[in-house]
């Protein structure tokens, strides 16, 4: 087992491609999660071991939501936590990458968390909302559910177009799955920040002021429905290309 600086650069080389990465996730996540990584693979411990760790620090958070007023200290505790159970989600595939260990049962079982944190995510704030908040109108609990809305259908559609993609590609011969990634937009890195779960994990920084928190989650909740529609409409495109192609 080597040093730890040692892995750290073999995990620098197993890095998948920045293309379609917010700056967030390259600059920020990723390098957190390459540490993260590089102390697991020091540690033995197993890419589904690292998953497992990342979904405990998300759920945790996410319970307290729903469970504890919301105030400063809350605020902190929530958003630290979720920032690094968003670094061990990174982690856990360069773990994986760098061991040769991962398999159809890691990415299962890393798909299932990242779908039930989705989930779990805005239906806290729905709880946090009807236990806690003075509310200016009860049409605010419909907010959380249009939010998970976007949110679980962006995850499953992304899915879907990455694995049909995959599938149409391969079925077309060696020339087509192994097609160039293409070059990497910074433009288009700072575009997807607002979609970006580490970017949306700030919001519960807000907890502390309720008004406030409820303003930047509308917002980003907007955001988050407008880039699906885009995301919704590029992805049709691109699979009817592969169709007609």
């Amino acid at each position: 087992m080597g040093s730890t600086g040692t892995v750290l650069r073999e995990l620098r080389g197993a890095q998948k491609s920045a293309k379609g990465v917010s700056l967030y996730s390259r600059y920020v996540n990723r390098p957190a999660g390459r540490v993260l990584a590089a102390g697991a693979y020091r540690a033995g411990l197993t890419p589904n071991q690292v998953t497992l760790i990342s979904a405990l620090f998300t759920y945790i958070a996410l319970a307290s939501v729903a469970l504890v007023e919301p105030s400063w200290t809350l605020a902190v505790l929530v958003y630290a936590a979720l920032a690094v159970g968003f670094a061990f989600d990174s982690a856990d595939g360069q773990l994986a990458r760098l061991t040769g260990r991962g398999g159809p049962d890691g990415e299962w079982l890393d798909h299932v968390v990242d779908c039930g944190k989705l989930l779990l995510v805005h239906t806290a704030v729905l709880i946090s909302f009807y236990r806690f908040g003075e509310l200016p109108s009860d049409a605010w609990l419909l907010l959380p559910l249009g939010f998970q809305l976007a949110a679980v259908v962006t995850f499953c559609a992304g899915l879907l177009r990455e694995h049909l993609g995959k599938a149409a590609a391969s079925a077309r011969g060696p020339s087509w799955a192994a097609a160039p990634a293409g070059p990497v937009s910074r433009v288009r890195a700072v575009a997807l920040l607002p979609a970006d779960y580490g970017v949306f994990c700030l919001v519960f920084l807000l907890l502390g002021a309720p008004g406030a928190f409820r303003a930047g989650y509308a917002v980003l909740a907007v955001v988050h429905t407008l880039f699906l529609a885009a995301f919704l409409a590029k992805w049709f495109r691109e699979l009817k290309a592969l169709r007609a192609g």
